[in-house]
């Protein structure tokens, strides 16, 4: 599994997930980049993602749904702050409510992932999902997150390998 470490900074309200890949930040950042890679990976197993419109640049909204294996569906959003190929981006995280508005009910994350190239041809991308309170995020926490992000991530090394099986 390529997550390396996961820890939470209750000072800051924030989870930190740190994951290492057999690839170049290029080649990471094309999963970000790429709707259709983002989809093989970004939902846990069994929650396949799917983003219908995806753009990742700054003020890029990109709205997207995981469906579960009983159907039901948990649907988000994302609105990109900084985007800085291939090394970094940020983005605000939120839910959707059946209108497709934002669920004002539930908290909003605001992510960070930085990508850097260790050990040659090697990429470390950490992770940072910081909340607004502690509520906020004992909350989501409380919801799994740390484990769905964390097993999202272990489908990455297949997609790279590119012998991932295909997600529905």
């Amino acid at each position: 599994m390529p997550v390396i470490s996961s820890e939470i900074e209750k000072d800051a309200m924030t989870l930190v997930l740190t994951a290492e890949f057999d690839a170049p930040p290029t080649r990471v950042w094309q999963l970000w980049a790429d709707a259709r890679q983002l989809e093989q990976w970004w939902g846990p197993p069994g929650w396949p993602a799917s983003f219908p419109d995806h753009e990742l640049a700054v003020g890029g909204y990109s709205p997207y749904a995981m469906t579960g294996p009983d159907g039901a569906t948990s649907a988000a959003w994302m609105r990109f702050t900084l985007v800085d190929e291939p090394s970094a981006l940020e983005f605000d995280d939120g839910f959707r409510g059946e209108d497709g508005e934002p669920d004002g009910s539930m908290p909003v994350m605001h992510g960070r992932v930085e990508l850097e190239a260790v050990d040659g041809d090697r990429t470390r991308m950490v992770t940072r999902m910081r909340f607004d309170s502690l509520d906020d995020m004992e909350r989501i926490l409380g919801m799994g997150m740390i484990e769905g992000m964390s097993s999202a991530m272990g489908q990455i090394d297949a997609l790279l390998r590119g012998d991932a099986p295909p997600r529905p």
